[in-house]
């Protein structure tokens, strides 16, 4: 597994954010802010923008966490974004922006979509320890106005506590 640390994004980690969440192949699983929009929930305290860096000091990938201030402690993993998929370093990022959100705020559900057919990220998401808990069908819209399912995980702060004895 690569070495990787978490730090919070600032503004001039936005081009990184946008350029990654824009890679071929990612329309069909992931969604894509404007800069003005990525600057305005950078800027809410009820989100926080995680950059993964790499050993080299290079980011490597992005977390976007929301509502970490919600009522009744349901916060969301709103997007995960690697920027060379298929090196072991999905794993580590999510890992560390869940120990951030239980960390850093009084969630005590972490919760996720993920479109049917992701297999990739599902399997990183069971791996973290999240658990499927339902199906939101033909909830997605595709860039080509096909849709698709969204399945719904979820990870609960006791699960992760236990997790982390």
């Amino acid at each position: 597994m690569p070495a990787l640390t978490l730090r919070r994004a600032t503004e001039a980690d936005i081009p990184f954010v946008m350029e990654t969440e824009r890679l071929p192949g990612y329309e069909r699983f992931i969604g894509r802010y404007s800069f003005a929009e990525h600057n305005t929930q950078l800027a809410d305290p009820s989100f926080a923008y995680l950059i993964g860096v790499g050993d080299k000091g290079d980011p490597v990938g992005f977390v976007i966490l929301m509502d970490l201030s919600g009522h009744g402690g349901n916060a969301c993993v709103k997007r995960i974004a690697v920027s060379s998929p298929e090196k072991g370093i999905g794993f580590p990022l999510l890992s560390g922006a869940v120990d951030f959100a239980f960390n850093n705020s009084d969630a005590h559900r972490l919760w996720l979509d993920v479109i049917s057919g992701n297999d990739r990220a599902e399997a990183v998401y069971r791996k973290v320890g999240f658990l499927r808990e339902g199906v939101m069908r033909e909830a997605a819209v595709l860039p080509d106005g096909s849709r698709k399912d969204f399945i719904l995980m979820s990870l609960l702060r006791p699960e992760w506590a236990a997790r982390n004895l």
